[in-house]
């Protein structure tokens, strides 16, 4: 291990699924995790190696806890690495505005990675050198019937790690965008059904949906996406979007060649049936 931005980590959604385990491979190769999530560990898991996993109390959505949070961990360590794992989903139709959960969407999915830069990244900028990892989606380029609001959220932050990444790199920080396709985590059964029984849409949503979860709990393990981030922290020019596995590397890569309309077809026939 090189540890080109140091030893310390500062990492989001670390209660589980890819964050959990993210954490555990980072901090069994000696990296020092502080895992942020709503409901954090007590007490700290030490590794052999000198490795570290400390819970810090977080909620992305509320700008007070993410101050304070920076603030206890800050003063603590020299953070070199921040990554952002927190996430959730729901299931509607696009025509639809279930207001509670879009708005718990977009805090969570967009505006909580924008809260925790904010706090981190002039820390970062400061040490003149770092590493801001944000996992997004294939379905931030890739169109999911019935997880319109999720693909825009992750859409999102296809295009601000992007941007963030020009403005960032003369300070030595490098923004790299995961993008994991289906994987086997507690995330498929956290998704928010925020769809009424009388929607038109209904059937075709849980048909749609249902065929989404069969494949996610036979999709990646989330180990793979830690190894892929693991990785990435471990280069002084990691790229600007990594695709996880090669199964959606193609799908990526066919995504930018075949016709908007040949695509669509492919996904209609995937989980709509025709």
């Amino acid at each position: 291990m090189k540890y080109p931005y140091g030893k310390n980590i500062f990492l989001t959604g670390g209660s589980s699924g890819i964050g959990l385990v993210s954490a555990e491979l980072f901090a069994s190769c000696g990296y020092t995790v502080f895992s942020a999530s709503r409901h954090p560990a007590s007490m700290p898991q030490k590794f052999p190696n000198g490795g570290e996993i400390i819970g810090i109390a977080l909620d992305v959505r509320d700008p007070v806890s993410v101050a304070s949070a920076s603030e206890r961990v800050l003063a603590q360590a020299d953070i070199g690495i921040v990554i952002h794992c927190a996430g959730l989903g729901i299931a509607c139709a696009g025509e639809e505005y279930p207001s509670d959960a879009v708005e718990n969407l977009m805090e969570t999915n967009f505006n909580g990675v924008l809260r925790v830069n904010s706090s981190f990244l002039p820390h970062l900028r400061r040490r003149g050198c770092g590493f801001c990892g944000i996992i997004g989606s294939v379905a931030g380029i890739m169109p999911v019937p019935f997880q319109s609001h999720y693909c825009a959220s992750k859409a999102a932050l296809d295009l601000y790690s992007a941007t963030l990444r020009m403005e960032l790199r003369n300070f030595g920080i490098r923004v790299c965008l995961i993008m994991p396709g289906d994987t086997k985590t507690g995330f498929t059964d956290a998704r928010n059904y925020a769809i009424d029984e009388d929607s038109p849409y209904y059937d075709a949503c849980l048909k749609a949906v249902r065929k989404m979860e069969k494949d996610e709990q036979g999709g990646h393990q989330p180990v793979s996406v830690a190894r892929t981030i693991l990785k990435l922290i471990n280069r002084k020019n990691p790229p600007a979007r990594t695709v996880v596995g090669f199964d959606y590397k193609l799908l990526t890569f066919l995504r930018r060649l075949l016709p908007d309309r040949f695509i669509e077809m492919i996904i209609r026939a995937i989980y709509m049936g025709h």
